[in-house]
């Protein structure tokens, strides 16, 4: 699709992806370079980065990859200081790396709990503060008027409950949670805006092939008019928006990009009926008027 963004709104800019070499975050690699970015993208995965860095590559995009571990401070540090010693400075940082799969809270041993945890929300945090004297006004290569973005990717997991989710819908609730500080804080002292976004079902990612079954997609695409297949390219559009000088008045928000399906609920009675039984309620209130307050009873 076409992106409805000026080719160089990122120009000069440049982005470290974790989780950068496969899925939504290798379209975000994709569209950030294609806007102008250089891209560095971070990995477990050397053979995935390759390749990912090989496609960036043959669409004209500067791009490197680092293998590295985003649980682990060396790897985080050293990541971010060859972003900054290959390209010169880093303007924005996307933390993308995540762990997940379905499991009943009886069946999840707290080992499972807690790796959750650590690759999505203390690899978040452990990123963050690798990228904080890189990304803060001022730092390296930076201009000295303004600092740069940190783009957290959520999930809409917690904002009620989700079946088979415990650890994951916990760990997306506490990268939520330090979106809002690093916004607070951060952009108080070193104007870093800090800002997510919640991804709903998009097709053809690994999420969605290992989170549901193809039974499980097609009672989900039955069960409300809401439901419709997100793309990739809809989530690197949201966050092209908030890299931009468009976005550059929002900070501490996630902006969710499903279409609205976190709303969605059961009907559980029709609109008929809902009908019949406002006609009965205003026909009672009609027959039984409420007594005024200085009526006497």
């Amino acid at each position: 699709m076409e992106s409805p963004f000026k080719a160089d709104i990122l120009k000069g800019k440049v982005a470290l992806v974790t989780g950068g070499g496969s899925g939504i975050c290798f379209e975000i690699s994709m569209q950030f370079g294609k806007h102008g970015a250089a891209v560095a993208i971070m990995g477990r995965r050397p053979q995935v980065l390759e390749a990912a860095v090989d496609a960036l590559k043959s669409q004209g995009i500067r791009a490197i990859w680092m293998e590295g571990d985003v649980r682990k401070e060396e790897d985080a540090a050293r990541v971010v200081h060859g972003t900054v010693k290959h390209f010169g400075r880093l303007d924005i940082l996307v933390n993308g790396a995540a762990g997940n799969f379905l499991v009943s809270p009886e069946d999840l041993s707290p080992k499972g709990f807690k790796t959750v945890l650590d690759i999505d929300s203390v690899g978040t945090f452990t990123m963050c503060h690798e990228a904080l004297r890189f990304l803060q006004k001022g730092g390296e290569g930076k201009d000295p008027s303004t600092g740069g973005l940190i783009l957290n990717i959520s999930a809409t997991l917690h904002y009620t409950a989700t079946w088979y989710q415990i650890h994951s819908s916990a760990a997306k609730a506490a990268v939520d949670s330090i979106t809002r500080s690093l916004a607070l804080e951060w952009g108080t002292d070193y104007e870093i805006r800090v800002n997510g976004i919640a991804p709903g079902a998009i097709q053809d990612t690994l999420g969605v092939e290992k989170l549901s079954t193809e039974e499980m997609r097609r009672k989900l695409i039955q069960s409300t008019r809401l439901f419709r297949w997100g793309e990739k390219w809809d989530i690197a559009m949201a966050a092209l928006y908030l890299a931009s000088d468009a976005g550059k008045y929002i900070n501490g928000a996630t902006i969710v990009v499903d279409r609205g399906m976190w709303l969605s609920r059961p009907r559980r009675i029709s609109k008929d009926e809902v009908k019949r039984i406002s006609r009965n309620l205003e026909k009672k209130s009609k027959e039984f008027p409420t007594p005024k307050a200085n009526s006497k009873l």
